[in-house]
């Protein structure tokens, strides 16, 4: 397939979001998840884009995840009024919750700590509000939140709920999926995140609190689930766009990853055998998450402008707005295969962190034509 031509016309470096890749990766997840009788509840960080979010958000009140107040107030500004804010909530925060509140958002929080709960109770006292809350259970080690069998987390329970609050939920993040190298250690990570949460679940009810919703999720185990009885949703982001880190784990291939940065060649170092591009870390962000991987992609895969790669050609080394080629020996390709003015397209570690350095995105839609989403920015 060629390329259509107005590819050739946003100034480089740009970011491109490929519709149909996009699309057919949200189809995929969605129709597994909803066949395990479960739903998806989108974690929106990767583009931050009210465009994006119209492909996985059917309805006004269609569950999403946010990482920042600032994505919350941006897509309840574009319509949106069920997020879940799945970082744990500062009590300076407070305020700017409050605000979404009032304006009819339904914004839940996550904590997993009794400093917050009782900032939190304090305030929704003095101020006559009720907050929706998610306790964090910790399914493998991997950051925060609370193993399912402690007793902090009946005790957190008990702190906030019908004291300014109602705790709608607990969350599982299963994040040492990302370490896992086979599909069967996905399984079983996915097995063992419900398992987690199902515990945690029983001994919160026991106490007679409903906590109605058991929410897990990352993109390995997501993908990868077995069955999901009594989990109520499933939280995913990156599948959307997908990267190079999720080819390593295993959950897509070089074909399905839907973004891709648009670079030109702007001089070559022939003694070294190098291609100078004008997308440097600024552009392509200084993630290195497929280091320590079974295949190590520098600071991203180098593509034609279809899309197709050259063999394990990679960005090796990036300056703020350079960055460099260095062409691998017996790859059978020179400086001069890379004229000076031609375009070509890089494929992201980690797609969160590619999308976080531009503004905007050009999108290639099903039809060839060009869309522009936008982001939201700030914290």
């Amino acid at each position: 397939m060629t390329s259509p031509d107005w590819l050739n016309d946003p100034e480089t470096p740009y970011l491109l979001i490929d519709e149909a890749r996009y699309r057919n990766s949200i189809h995929r997840l969605y129709s597994h998840v909803e066949g395990l009788g479960s739903r998806v509840r989108p974690h929106l960080k990767t583009l931050r884009s009210p465009e994006a979010a119209a492909y996985l958000l059917k309805n006004a009140d269609s569950p999403a995840t946010v990482s920042t107040l600032a994505e919350a107030e941006g897509f309840a500004d574009a319509g949106y009024t069920n997020l879940l804010y799945a970082v744990g909530i500062a009590p300076h925060k407070l305020d700017r919750v409050a605000r979404l509140i009032h304006r009819g958002i339904d914004l839940h929080l996550l904590l997993d700590t009794p400093e917050q709960a009782r900032a939190l109770t304090e305030y929704a006292a003095l101020h006559n509000i009720t907050f929706s809350v998610f306790i964090e259970v910790d399914c493998d080690g991997h950051r925060g939140g609370l193993p399912a069998d402690s007793a902090a987390l009946t005790e957190l329970a008990a702190m906030v709920d019908g004291q300014g609050a109602v705790l709608t939920g607990l969350l599982a993040h299963a994040g040492e999926s990302y370490n896992c190298r086979t599909h069967e250690a996905i399984r079983l990570a996915a097995g063992k995140e419900c398992e987690a949460i199902r515990a945690a679940g029983e001994r919160i009810r026991a106490l007679g609190i409903a906590c109605p919703v058991l929410s897990v999720g990352a993109t390995p185990t997501a993908h990868f689930s077995e069955e999901l009885d009594g989990i109520s949703e499933v939280r995913a982001g990156v599948f959307t766009t997908f990267d190079l880190v999720m080819k390593n784990v295993g959950v897509c291939s070089i074909s399905d990853i839907a973004m891709s940065v648009v670079t030109s060649v702007i001089g070559h170092n022939r003694e070294k055998n190098w291609i100078f591009v004008d997308a440097g870390w600024m552009a392509l962000s200084r993630d290195r998450g497929t280091a320590s991987q079974v295949d190590d992609y520098g600071y991203g895969l180098v593509c034609n402008m279809n899309g197709v790669p050259f063999g394990k050609v990679c960005v090796s080394i990036t300056n703020q707005e350079h960055g460099i080629i260095s062409l691998p020996a017996g790859c059978g390709l020179t400086t001069d295969t890379f004229p000076v003015g031609s375009r070509l397209r890089i494929l992201p570690n980690h797609a969160c962190a590619t999308a976080a350095m531009h503004q905007q995105y050009q999108v290639l839609t099903e039809d060839g034509k060009q869309a522009t989403w936008h982001r939201i920015t700030g914290w």
